[in-house]
């Protein structure tokens, strides 16, 4: 948005006091989101915005939004388009990192899907393992890790050019590293067998998606940030997984 205002400025000379009246901010909020200090990031503030700046159709649809014309048939306000669930996205994990640690401070329940979590939660200066240690007993971690002794480790570790050896070796520790955690907050540990595809962190209401594929790591991945709506099917789709995984897993820790 901080893009859109600038273009805003540029082509029709109007200044942030009138950007900001256009789209119901203070001249301050504007000036945060035009130099980058801060980000939109709710829905109804696209809304908002859009109305505004009285975009066209077809820049609303970019944005996620519905048309401003769009009706549900039968004249109901809801719209599948007004609600979108990847709100957005990013190069690589490292893109991502402050964003997700900010969602860890504050969340109720961390669920992670990795292959061997190290990056994420196994080492010292791993991107969440400082928050966790800083977690109460009200808080649930669940951890996903692909099983050391199953077929398909053999594929992956081929996959990213690693042994077999060393890449079990990183479950292990990683599973080593949690139980170090089990003292302060509800943490539970499960092993799945099948070769891995998705790449999951959900804090609460929000999921983080990458990919494993061959020749790249999750943290590689381009990562999609996916918000809960009421009618959206993604957010819905990977926590499905998630928990049918769970179901059929062997739980370590």
């Amino acid at each position: 948005m901080g893009a859109v205002f600038r273009y805003v400025q540029q082509y029709s000379g109007a200044s942030q006091a009138r950007i900001a009246e256009a789209v119901n901010m203070t001249q301050a909020r504007v000036n945060e989101i035009i130099n980058r200090r801060r980000e939109v990031s709710r829905l109804d503030v696209y809304e908002r915005i859009a109305d505004g700046l009285n975009m066209p159709d077809d820049a609303r649809h970019l944005l996620g939004l519905a048309a401003g014309r769009e009706k549900h048939p039968g004249g109901a306000a809801f719209d599948l388009a007004a609600f979108p669930e990847v709100v957005r996205v990013y190069s690589a994990q490292a893109s991502a990192q402050e964003e997700i640690q900010e969602q860890a401070r504050v969340a109720k329940q961390l669920d992670i899907l990795a292959v061997r979590g190290l990056g994420l939660i196994g080492l010292n200066d791993s991107m969440l393992r400082t928050h966790l240690m800083r977690q109460t007993v009200d808080f649930r971690l669940r951890v996903l890790l692909l099983d050391p002794e199953a077929p398909v480790l053999a594929a992956r570790a081929a996959e990213i050019g690693e042994s077999v050896e060393s890449l079990a070796g990183g479950v292990r520790l990683t599973e080593a590293r949690l139980r170090e955690l089990a003292g302060t907050c509800d943490v539970q540990v499960y092993r799945y067998g099948m070769l891995p595809t998705w790449r999951l962190i959900r804090t609460d209401s929000t999921l983080f998606v990458g990919a494993f594929d061959a020749g790249w790591e999750g943290h590689e991945s381009a990562t999609y940030k996916v918000m809960e709506t009421p009618h959206g099917p993604l957010f819905r789709g990977f926590r499905r997984m998630f928990e049918a995984i769970v179901i059929s897993a062997e739980r370590t820790v």
